[in-house]
């Protein structure tokens, strides 16, 4: 008998006593058996085993996917309005988004680099632990992400080319030469995503002014017996 209860408090003092106590008290059980060794009577207790809570995942909207593995980048589309919104959001150019993503992974969210990068902004999975990403695969998650460590690298360095190369080598990098750190990935990866930059800004442009100049023009002249002529006049 001494030693049984030598054994269950030495039970109760390990694992098992955490378990008994998680456990619902109209589901333990005792099953006494005899041990073929000694001859003797030995009780166990038997605990059921937890089950993990059920926890609802909230459905979210994600932008088609083409055939090739590429989001759809069309005019007015789910992923244009969502890079917008993040733009707005966190007071940081869409334009510039858009400019990492297409030389990170060209708009496909399944995309894994060699050093692991994951989804549209290549995000690495310490940084998407730090930046609270649980789906690196989801484009809108991460995106968030993306836009967020890249508002924080702006923030941090004050300097668009810093913070594109901090994005791509790390911010240590960046502090430990205190500049572009000498790779040739960083050099050329800031040289990328600044050109996509430039074309994505005089694009932007080009279709600014077309929009303007396809506006109607009021036109006011006077003719040769000094009457008064206003007219509407379109751009060709």
């Amino acid at each position: 008998m001494a030693r049984f209860c030598f054994s269950l408090a030495a039970w109760l003092g390990g694992l098992g006593l955490t378990a008994l106590l998680a456990a619902p008290l109209d589901k333990i059980t005792s099953v006494v058996r005899v041990d073929p060794r000694s001859g003797r009577l030995v009780r166990t207790i038997v605990v059921p085993s937890r089950l993990v809570p059920q926890r609802e995942v909230k459905p979210r909207v994600v932008p088609p996917v083409e055939p090739g593995g590429s989001v759809k980048r069309q005019a007015g589309s789910d992923l244009d309005a969502f890079v917008e919104e993040m733009g707005r959001r966190y007071d940081i150019d869409p334009l510039l988004v858009h400019s990492v993503i297409r030389v990170e992974s060209d708009y496909n969210p399944w995309a894994v680099s060699p050093k692991g990068a994951q989804g549209l902004m290549q995000l690495m999975p310490g940084t998407a632990r730090r930046l609270s990403v649980a789906n690196t695969f989801d484009p809108s998650e991460n995106i968030e992400g993306g836009v967020r460590y890249l508002k924080y690298l702006l923030t941090l360095f004050g300097d668009e080319r810093l913070a594109l190369a901090a994005y791509n080598a790390g911010e240590g990098a960046v502090f430990r030469y205190g500049n572009i750190p000498p790779y040739r990935e960083t050099n050329e990866y800031v040289y990328r995503v600044g050109k996509k930059m430039g074309e994505a800004r005089r694009a932007a442009e080009r279709k600014r002014r077309a929009a303007s100049e396809a506006r109607p023009r009021i036109e006011e002249f006077v003719d040769s017996a000094g009457r008064l002529h206003i007219r509407t006049k379109m751009s060709p």
